[in-house]
């Protein structure tokens, strides 16, 4: 049996949504996103770099560890993970290379080709047409080799998947943010779907590819 796509709300914005993504444990999860990407990218490359729907900023705070020379506006429409990513960002000390803004992924204010990399984790599943926000990233990455890197939720092909991967990967967490799990899992697109959208962006549709059991990844290079 497939499962059909089902949208969640697009903007996560409570207190108690926020506070349990934040609290939930993504170390392992966004160490190796950015460690991935880092793979992708020349050292010298990473110069100013969007990250898209950063929730409480906890993947522009790990490439800042990782990373000492790069900058990051990190954008995001939940003014309750704003909030937090505010206080996570002064927390770790990186104001001053860490800027937040609210800012729809969908219409971004920001110049074409602006950024040397632009990276996403886990905001296409929210977003009910998904290319408007693909569309936008194309922009804004820089046309003469800038990067895009984006990851997210693979949708599986039925409930028993489903329940097994929130088992496995938020059988830990308390009962809403489990819930938000199965909710994402479900909201997510297929490998298929996501590899037309991005063909039909002009790209190989093999630079999307199954990266984990329950992720894909698009790693590609702007070059017109």
């Amino acid at each position: 049996m497939n499962l059909k796509r089902v949208l969640e709300p697009e903007v996560m914005d409570t207190a108690e949504e926020a506070r349990d993504y934040d609290s939930m444990d993504h170390s392992e999860v966004n160490r190796v996103f950015v460690e991935d990407m880092l793979k992708f990218i020349d050292h010298d490359e990473l110069g100013d770099v969007l990250d898209v729907g950063t929730g409480t900023a906890l993947i522009p705070l790990e490439l800042c560890r990782q990373r000492s020379h790069c900058r990051v506006m990190a954008i995001e429409m939940a003014v309750q993970m704003l909030d937090l990513g505010r206080y996570n960002v002064e927390a770790a000390g990186l104001v001053e290379r860490i800027t937040l803004a609210q800012i729809d992924a969908k219409a971004m204010t920001f110049d074409d080709g602006m950024f040397d990399v632009v990276m996403s984790n886990s905001i296409i599943h929210h977003i009910p047409r998904p290319l408007d926000c693909l569309k936008e990233m194309v922009r804004v990455t820089d046309e003469d080799g800038g990067v895009i890197f984006v990851r997210d939720l693979m949708r599986p092909e039925d409930d028993a998947t489903v329940q097994s991967l929130v088992q496995i990967y938020a059988g830990n967490e308390n009962g809403h943010a489990q819930q938000m799990f199965d909710d994402s899992l479900r909201a997510a697109l297929s490998l298929e779907e996501i590899r037309e959208l991005t063909s039909s962006l002009g790209f190989d549709s093999e630079t999307v590819k199954a990266t984990t059991d329950r992720h894909w990844t698009w790693a590609v290079r702007r070059v017109v």
